[in-house]
């Protein structure tokens, strides 16, 4: 452990909301059952080989069907998909059984969906799990990836609002 003492949680929090990040939603199918959460807690980590890691809390539903089908995928959200981030975090009331309801989806490699339209969709096999605090960082080996041909800009978060580059 540190030698320090912590922040607040508080503090954490409101320290957080001044980070602004490209909104994602990670998506998930196993056996049978999907899921996704709407997640800026994901980055690039190395070219070669291509991979990337996202952060999951380990409350969340999505956390487990990660972990046992060890694969998503990560969907980067364009700035007109604001209503599919919203959906996806839980933020409409809409049952969780509905988040893909909104949004066309197809797939790649994994079979986890992969949503149409999205900026670019990331699909990833786990090659690594790393458990820190109340969260998994995954690390996903990139097995496929769809670019959108559409000069759209990156639905980005921070202070608690959606936002673009462009506006």
């Amino acid at each position: 452990m540190s030698k320090y003492e912590s922040i607040s949680q508080n503090a954490f929090k409101n320290g957080m909301r001044k980070l602004a990040a490209a909104v994602n939603v990670i998506t998930v199918e196993y056996e049978g059952s999907r899921d996704g959460l709407t997640a800026t807690a994901a980055c690039s980590v190395s070219a070669t080989p291509p991979q990337l890691l996202i952060c999951v809390n380990s409350e969340a539903q999505g956390h487990a069907l990660i972990r046992e089908s060890k694969s998503f995928v990560l969907n980067i959200m364009a700035r007109n998909q604001e209503d599919i981030a919203v959906r996806f975090a839980g933020m409409d009331n809409t049952e969780r059984s509905q988040r893909f309801d909104i949004g066309s989806w197809s797939k790649l490699i994994t079979g986890s969906p992969c949503l149409d339209g999205a900026l670019v969709n990331f699909d990833c096999e786990v090659v690594n799990e790393i458990v820190a605090g109340t969260h998994s960082i995954f690390i996903g080996h990139i097995v496929g990836s769809r670019t959108s041909d559409d000069n759209v800009s990156p639905l980005i978060y921070g202070e608690g609002q959606f936002t673009s580059l462009t506006e």
